[in-house]
């Protein structure tokens, strides 16, 4: 490998749903569990992926409010319990990497980057679904919601995930599918890149990010654009 393409102390950051896993299909299953058991109807996959993307509470509000039955707030915590509970059950039956994933993972890592994964999925389901995948041997540390000080867009879950993979800020990166990693990436001062197959609201282009590519096979190039004159000596 030539030194250029070289990424010693370089820190990559991803997020997981949407981003390095299609998790959508168990999600929405394990809703429509939910869902059944108050007698509604599921949502079909493809519809409801608009729904995924901003945690269980939001998905579990969002689904019933699609179901045609809004939720009173006092039921909330107890349905999102037994969500968990059914999605954990089934972390991933249905749920695959995205296609070229692992690949450009294992070129970035040959290259000498620190990966890490910085989610908003709680801590133990993001390492039961990576174990399960046989995936999270491949980074350093994995940092959900409910061990950051504050959850993305905050800077400080960035920024925790940077540092427990041992890395440094400066010569960090997100990569993402949303608003919430973009927001989380310019907070902490940090470049990032975007893919528009995730889960998202509006379309990535116009978050204003550094970069949007549109597979996996792009993002080691992309990398390395962005963080090669990070990492070149004062």
């Amino acid at each position: 490998m030539r030194l250029a393409e070289r990424l010693d102390g370089a820190t990559i950051a991803f997020d997981l749903d949407g981003t390095l896993v299609d998790t959508a299909p168990d999600l929405i299953g394990s809703l429509n569990v939910v869902l059944g058991e108050r007698r509604l109807p599921a949502l079909p996959t493809e519809a409801a992926r608009a729904l995924v993307g901003r945690g269980a509470r939001a998905l579990i509000e969002r689904g019933f409010a699609s179901a045609g039955e809004p939720l009173d707030e006092a039921e909330t915590p107890s349905l999102v319990a037994r969500f968990i509970e059914v999605y954990r059950s089934r972390i991933a039956s249905e749920s695959r990497p995205y296609p070229g994933m692992e690949a450009a993972l294992g070129d970035l890592a040959a290259a000498g980057a620190i990966l890490a994964v910085c989610t908003n999925k709680p801590t133990g389901l993001s390492n039961l679904l990576l174990e399960t995948l046989g995936l999270r041997a491949r980074f350093r540390a994995v940092v959900g919601a409910d061990s950051a000080p504050k959850p993305k867009p905050d800077a400080s879950h960035l920024l925790m995930a940077i540092r427990d993979a041992g890395g440094d800020a400066a010569r960090a990166l997100m990569v993402g599918d949303s608003k919430t990693d973009a927001d989380a990436a310019r907070a902490a001062g940090a470049p990032c890149i975007l893919f528009p197959f995730g889960y998202t609201d509006v379309p990535v282009e116009t978050l204003g990010v550094e970069l949007v590519v549109q597979t996996w096979a792009e993002l080691p190039a992309a990398v390395r654009q962005l963080l090669t004159p990070r990492l070149a000596p004062a």
